[in-house]
């Protein structure tokens, strides 16, 4: 049964932003993005390199300022970083020198704080599958398995949201496949809110309930186009269910419109 709240717990209004370099001058990322997402929603968000996608992420996260519009998590207007949203890289960024359960526990002891976690801890280690490898340091993992404690981390306060930045961008393509396997696995079981950016067509359309289409910089929203193929979903299901191909092509020409938009 679908218990997903109606309201939306993240809300762009008119969001832009403009940089200023010292070799570009002004650099004008966004332009008056809109984008409304309800509670429990995964959607992905997809555009050409450049076209303020990461910059998006980075306000909903509090580590950019917008110049216009709004942006609201649960209602409350962004001010800065929360503890209530969980982001995660490209890169895992563990520190070598702690132990897997010690750096996912690190959040917790942001501030000083030192919160209680180590049933937490346990339970989001082994939803990874990484039960067995909290005592092991990041350079005896493999990069998905890095990627992965990365997600328990972002996922240690129990944030509503998770913001993730082409986090499977890193590995190879088997690598990958698998992440998004065990990413849909690992939303289901707890079904937070999540935004993910990508530059791959197949990967969007296997994780997202929403496929967000950017233009080319200053970025806004192209198109928002639900993903109607029932989960769980395998890479064998999506792309032989007769919604898939009309969908990639229409996602693949929005991007190929767009000056130096993706093509895989």
């Amino acid at each position: 049964m679908n218990t997903r709240s109606t309201r939306p717990l993240i809300d762009i209004e008119n969001a832009s932003k403009t940089y200023v370099t010292a070799s570009s001058g002004q650099v004008h990322a966004l332009e008056r993005v809109n984008l409304a997402i309800l509670e429990g929603e995964f959607v992905c968000v997809v555009g050409p390199s450049g076209c303020g996608k990461s910059t998006l992420l980075r306000m909903l996260a509090g580590l950019d300022e917008c110049d216009g519009g709004r942006l609201t998590l649960a209602g409350r207007e962004v001010e800065g970083p929360s503890g209530e949203v969980g982001v995660v890289f490209q890169a895992a960024n563990l520190l070598p020198w702690l132990t897997v359960r010690e750096n996912v526990r690190l959040p917790l002891r942001v501030g000083g704080r030192h919160e209680p976690a180590d049933t937490r801890i346990d339970d989001l280690l082994a939803m990874a599958g990484l039960g067995d490898f909290g005592g092991r340091y990041p350079y005896e993992l493999s990069g998905g398995m890095q990627q992965r404690a990365g997600i328990c981390r972002a996922l240690a306060r129990n944030p509503q949201i998770l913001l993730m930045d082409e986090p499977f961008g890193a590995l190879d393509a088997l690598t990958r496949e698998r992440m998004n396997i065990e990413l849909q696995r690992i939303w289901q079981s707890n079904r937070k809110t999540i935004m993910l950016i990508t530059h791959s067509i197949s990967e969007a359309i296997f994780l997202a309930d929403r496929v967000v289409v950017m233009s080319a910089r200053p970025g806004r929203i192209l198109a928002d186009l639900p993903v109607p193929i029932p989960r769980p979903r395998s890479f064998d299901t999506i792309v032989s269910h007769e919604r898939y191909a009309g969908l990639a092509s229409a996602i693949r020409g929005l991007l190929n419109a767009q000056e130096g938009a993706p093509n895989d």
